[in-house]
């Protein structure tokens, strides 16, 4: 199995030498190296490693803090890897999902996480009542008084706090809202951003349209990205997607391009459910012929 290294330190002061040679001897084939914050979850060269990694290939890290800082973030990544039917391994951690030992160390991790979860529920309802049988009133008077300045300050925390949320998730469909949209409709872009990912990540439309205003009303998305979709010939639509999955990874394969499409429930030309790669070579050629690609 291919193994795909990653190497992180925090800044350009610091070098990745060490976790390079760690993961070489490892036995890494390729190595890509980030200078970012472990708590920053909208790193660029990670997210392109998680969109390029194939079927069969392992992410290796030196230490699990190389990779995230937080639990509920390394479950997120190894989801992710799962979904694409890729394995994770950390050379200083008993933790390699391609083995049983590590899928147990993985369901161990998830577990705890469930449980620290549940506890900090418990604690704020405990804390919660015992403000209440004290007499003191939660929440924030100047919002009780309709105070408008309250009331603005709010509706930025809020805002910031999705848009926070949202770069988590920036790298599953910004590039492909940035490059698809408005030639391709809603619901063919929707298909093509949930084909990667886990059940327990797909978008709604209307989440994504949120998602894209929000990027766009913020100067992060253009606005010609909201603009109606053009006609498109039933003809070109099967090109267009296809077009589409190789332009998010020129290095994906046929075969991989098939079973993304079975993902997304598409039916080939003649109306069948399973694809084959000789399908997908002549949709390419004509997605060329038609300046898709």
């Amino acid at each position: 199995m291919p193994l795909i290294g990653y190497a992180r330190v925090s800044t350009e002061d610091q070098t990745p030498l060490p976790q390079v040679q760690a993961l070489t001897a490892a036995g890494c084939a390729k190595i890509h190296e980030e200078y970012a914050s472990g708590g920053d979850r909208a790193r660029p060269v990670l997210a392109r490693v998680l969109e390029q990694i194939r079927k069969g290939d392992t992410l290796v890290v030196v230490r699990i803090d190389r990779l995230a800082r937080s639990l509920s973030h390394l479950l997120e990544v190894i989801e992710r890897l799962e979904a694409r039917g890729a394995f994770f391994r950390s050379i200083e951690d008993p933790i390699d999902t391609a083995s049983p030992q590590g899928k147990f160390t993985l369901q161990v991790l998830g577990a705890a996480a469930e449980f620290e979860r549940a506890l900090i529920r418990e604690r704020t309802k405990a804390g919660l009542a015992s403000a209440r049988s004290a007499g003191r009133v939660g929440g924030n008077p100047g919002l009780r008084a309709r105070d408008p300045a309250a009331l603005r300050k709010v509706r930025l925390a809020r805002h910031e706090g999705y848009m926070d949320r949202l770069s988590g998730t920036a790298q599953d469909w910004v590039p492909l809202v940035r490059r698809l949209r408005p030639d391709m409709a809603w619901e063919d872009v929707l298909r093509l951003v949930n084909a990667p990912l886990p059940p327990s990540r797909h978008w709604t439309q209307a989440r994504l349209l949120r998602a894209t205003r929000a990027y766009v009303r913020d100067g992060f998305l253009p606005e010609t990205v909201l603009g109606r979709a053009a006609r498109c010939d039933s003809d070109d639509r099967l090109p267009a997607l296809v077009a589409a999955i190789r332009g998010a990874d020129p290095d994906i394969t046929l075969q991989a391009i098939c079973d993304r499409l079975e993902a997304m429930r598409e039916r080939t030309p003649r109306g069948r459910t399973t694809w084959q790669p000789s399908s997908v070579r002549l949709l390419l050629q004509r997605a060329g012929k038609l300046g898709m690609l």
